[in-house]
């Protein structure tokens, strides 16, 4: 593809990576990795705990809406800076030359690390559903064990290739929509359903109050899937013609997210038969059951709460495997611009794969480090969540001083309404990062806190010394 559609000689940078991803596999990496199935599946239960059914027939398209606007918001960006820096090169060229440097670093390691976290997270849900399919206890060691065996293979094919992961991100598109249309087929046709008026009811069952903050609380049900779609974006200087395809990425991704998760959610609100028995079903072998799965299971039979189990499992491993490939991606740009420690490795690309395998192996390494977090699940995931809207909206801020310079002549844009729907996402998206780190959530503030502090004791002791931006960063495109 000619320069004039891809862009990336206009930031100094050679094409190193394997510019071969079409728009639908672009699309693809972003929606495996928000993954509806993982988040219906495992987050169900702490939506319909804090408000209820009206939680769910509410909740859900209230966030949609809000994140597609984010979302729209970042798209245009990525139409400005189609390249693998994504937020960090966003960050750092509209933070301008006094902090412009320092903003976008510290916006690549919250997108490093809020990947790296979810990576955990998602990855020992993983383990934790498949070894009961192998007939393996859930002991801490067989736990562990399962997550490196997940971890490293999804290195292994990360590092083989982007057109090899993007066949694979193609096929999870498949797996989640075909599982979320069998599964709710087989809702509405063969289980007893509530009444429609059941979907009005709201209340907490684990007794917050008021109710009005039970379902801000569980609006994270929501906001915690909604993650990873800038991977779109990360993936543009492997995707042709990025300036519109990667921004339709990232968009898209959300808002079939938004309507195939609706449907299973209702779906599955509606086949509820005893709100307590669900919420705190266990197996024989007093595993707590996750509350999507024991509503099919009680309302259909145990084969199908199986069956959900194991399209859970498979969505998430390509969430997983999605996730190596965007952080990986995350890690590279910044090393190339000599953002990282050991950069010279880590922005190396494999010649025969055209794949960064030094800082795809770092970020497996990474979250292996990371498994000590895993147990609390929840923690992890209230962590990368903030950690990732953080850096969001941190570029979408930056931009909105500066627009009339940036968004002139984008091949992606949102015309005269883009500067109004940027201050609504960047206002909904600080309102979102507090209530994530309310409680229950507050050690993943104290977290965050504390990564903070590391990072900056980082960058001023050893990174500020050789790195200064991107080279480009005072040039406007």
């Amino acid at each position: 593809m000619p320069d004039s559609k891809n862009g990336l000689e206009r930031f100094g940078y050679v094409q190193e990576l394997f510019r071969n991803m079409g728009g639908f596999s672009n699309f693809a990496i972003s929606f495996s990795i928000i993954s509806i199935l993982t988040g219906a599946v495992t987050l169900y239960g702490y939506g319909f705990e804090m408000g209820g059914p009206l939680e769910m027939t509410l909740g859900w398209p209230v966030a949609t809406l809000f994140m597609l606007i984010i979302a729209a918001s970042m798209a245009e960006l990525c139409s400005a800076y189609p390249t693998s820096g994504a937020m960090y090169h966003w960050a750092a060229d509209l933070g301008g030359p006094a902090i412009g440097p320092a903003v976008g670093w510290f916006v690549a390691m919250l997108n490093i690390v809020g990947l790296i976290a979810a990576q955990a997270g998602i990855n020992y849900s993983c383990a934790q559903f498949i070894l009961p399919f192998l007939g393996l206890s859930s002991t801490p060691a067989h736990l562990y064990l399962m997550f490196a065996f997940i971890l490293i293979n999804q290195g292994v094919l990360n590092h083989f290739g982007i057109r090899l992961v993007a066949i694979l991100n193609d096929l999870s598109v498949t797996v989640h929509i075909v599982g979320v249309i069998a599964l709710v087929a087989a809702v509405f046709w063969l289980a007893p359903l509530e009444p429609v008026g059941y979907l009005a009811r709201g209340f907490s069952s684990n007794g917050r109050s008021p109710y009005w903050w039970a379902f801000l609380l569980g609006l994270l049900q929501a906001h915690w899937t909604y993650t990873g779609f800038d991977a779109s974006a990360h993936m543009a200087e492997e995707t042709e013609n990025p300036r519109v395809r990667a921004p339709w990425g990232i968009v898209m991704s959300v808002a079939v997210a938004g309507v195939t998760g609706y449907l299973l959610i209702l779906a599955l609100t509606l086949a509820i038969r005893d709100p307590r028995e669900i919420l705190h079903m266990k197996d024989a072998a007093g595993n707590e059951i996750p509350a999507a799965i024991a509503i099919l299971q009680t309302s259909l039979g145990a084969r199908f709460g199986n069956a959900m189990a194991a399209f859970a499992s498979m969505a998430m491993w390509f969430c997983g495997l999605s996730c190596i490939t965007s952080a990986s991606r995350a890690v590279f740009s910044l090393a190339r611009d000599h953002g990282l420690p050991a950069s010279a490795t880590l922005r190396r690309v494999n010649r025969r794969f055209g794949t960064p395998g030094p800082a795809i192996w770092a970020i497996v390494i990474a979250s292996m480090i990371a498994m000590i977090w895993t147990a609390a699940v929840p923690v992890v995931t209230s962590l990368s969540t903030v950690a990732l809207y953080s850096a969001y909206v941190i570029p979408i801020g930056l931009g909105l001083r500066s627009r009339a310079v940036w968004a002139k002549g984008l091949e992606w844009s949102l015309g005269r309404y883009g500067a109004a729907l940027n201050w609504i996402a960047v206002v909904y998206a600080a309102f979102i990062v507090v209530i994530l780190v309310m409680p229950p959530n507050q050690l993943a503030g104290w977290t965050l806190l504390g990564t903070l502090a590391l990072l900056a004791a980082i960058y001023a002791s050893v990174v500020r010394k050789r790195y200064s931006g991107p080279a480009w960063r005072s040039t406007k495109v």
